[in-house]
């Protein structure tokens, strides 16, 4: 099993997980300084890692010349102070495009999607990672969520697969997972990472420590950084009424607002960049923007967490 040297090369430091949003210009087009400004701050505010062109970055909607132009701009901005994982996913063949495009834009990782459309059986998802993996030398770490849910079993052929190094979870099934993690730890031994990739994490993440995972992605962290460092900190220094705290007044109600539209786990968040100074322009379709009057109780939801923080928001760093 090769995953320890990899997990090595891939070392994610304590922090939140930021997957910036991608910036397009008036005309729709690519905004790639923006987009630098954006991962900048993510990188100065305390990010851990950043996940370029994966869900919450439209990867669905960028042409593989745009998705290799944002990887890239991402590398040259973190400029190896934090490692840059890319998206990589649809078909086994458009996959490994990806994949390859990542590598030779910089990137330090991936994040193998579940496949497009199609609801294929273990064999085949495994097939098609064993794939994805093969065709370069950066680590990965596959995502499961919607089609793509492993067995325990396929877990640890994942766990033993070279260029394999973790398993994000977006689907929310804490048995699944716990026997998963069991049967890992038990049948491929080694630094298998795993993430709570559920939309607004933190939301569960609670419950997702209880199983020994600590890592998550943040999409607050993008427009609101300083509340998702905050509930960091408490997670990690056991600081249960600070977390508390937060989830009751900021993240509670953000789950709720985000559940009024769909798309908003994406949609939103680009609003709330916005409201945060950084014009990073309108999602592409299929998804479409949030209502206004949602956009206002965004506004104010940001507030109040700051509030709750003891802060003023027009003092944050904003992302």
């Amino acid at each position: 099993m090769t995953s320890a040297p990899l997990a090595e090369r891939l070392s994610i430091p304590s922090g939140p997980l930021f997957f910036p949003v991608t910036a397009y210009g008036p005309d729709g087009r690519l905004d790639l300084d923006t987009y630098r400004t954006h991962v900048r701050r993510g990188v100065e505010a305390g990010a851990a890692a950043v996940f370029a062109c994966c869900g919450t970055g439209e990867f669905h909607a960028l042409t593989p010349e745009e998705f290799q132009d944002c990887v890239r701009a991402a590398a040259e901005t973190a400029d190896g102070r934090v490692p840059v994982v890319a998206g990589a996913g649809y078909g086994t063949a458009l996959a490994v495009r990806y994949a390859r495009l990542a590598a030779d834009a910089g990137a330090d990782g991936l994040l193998a999607m579940p496949p497009y459309l199609v609801v294929a059986g273990q064999e085949g998802l495994l097939r098609h990672y064993r794939e994805v993996a093969a065709a370069t030398a950066l680590p990965v770490i596959v995502y499961q969520r919607d089609n793509a849910v492993l067995t325990p079993r396929t877990a640890v052929e994942l766990a033993r697969t070279d260029g394999v190094i973790g398993l994000k979870d977006g689907l929310g099934d804490l048995d699944l997972m716990q026997r998963i993690v069991s049967a890992v730890r038990t049948e491929a031994p080694g630094d298998f990472l795993y993430f709570n990739g559920l939309p607004t994490a933190e939301q569960t993440q609670l419950a997702y420590r209880g199983l020994g995972i600590t890592l998550y992605s943040s999409a607050v962290f993008c427009f609101a950084p300083e509340i998702a460092l905050a509930f960091h900190t408490a997670l990690r220094e056991g600081d249960d009424t600070t977390a508390h705290r937060l989830l009751d007044g900021f993240y509670r109600p953000f789950v709720e607002l985000r559940a009024q539209g769909k798309g908003y786990a994406v949609s939103l968040v680009k609003a709330g960049v916005r409201l945060r100074g950084l014009d990073v322009g309108a999602v592409r379709p299929p998804l479409h923007e949030p209502a206004e009057d949602h956009v206002k109780q965004l506004a104010q939801l940001i507030e109040h967490g700051y509030a709750l923080l003891g802060r003023d928001p027009r003092e944050g760093s904003g992302a």
